[in-house]
């Protein structure tokens, strides 16, 4: 893995944070940890509900195991702040476990970036709901949400 620069950089405007949380949000739909990976710090350091992970090796073993059990994942993203080099988010996934139990999770997430646009820190909280399948919002085809699909307010999460 390399530790290639991710643009935008910081500090952000409206627009280059708006940016950073789609590619994001892209990189995190195509459930490849090993691609995931490359958009953190070689040492970041995050805190994903009471897990505690550093560095890109423990990002992809962490991923792993996440898509392993969360299957169909889809998510969407959405700007909720931003500082400098920091921003703050708020999403909302689907999936559903082996059982074919379908959840929709909730969440806040707080990151900051290296000036060559990697993410160091993710502070992520993150509650379930379950749900029927007939209640899903998100019926793209697996991979990156298509552009015209609602977002988050859109869709009155």
């Amino acid at each position: 893995m390399t530790d290639a620069a991710r643009p935008p950089f910081p500090p952000f405007t409206r627009e280059t944070a708006i940016e950073k949380v789609r590619l994001a949000e892209d990189g995190w739909n195509s459930r490849d940890p090993e691609k995931v990976a490359l958009a953190y710090t070689v040492d970041s350091r995050w805190r994903n509900r009471a897990e505690f992970v550093t560095g890109r090796a423990e990002i992809v073993a962490f991923l792993t195991r996440k898509w392993a059990r969360e299957l169909d994942y889809r998510l969407i993203k959405e700007l909720w702040a931003f500082d400098g080099n920091r921003i703050a988010v708020r999403f909302a996934y689907e999936s559903h476990d082996d059982s074919g139990n379908w959840f929709r999770s909730y969440g806040n997430e707080n990151w900051e970036f290296d000036d060559s646009g990697l993410m160091r820190l993710r502070y992520a909280c993150i509650n379930d709901l379950p749900i029927e399948e007939s209640e899903r919002l998100y019926h793209w085809p697996l991979g990156r949400r298509p552009d015209d699909h609602p977002e988050l307010s859109d869709l009155g999460l």
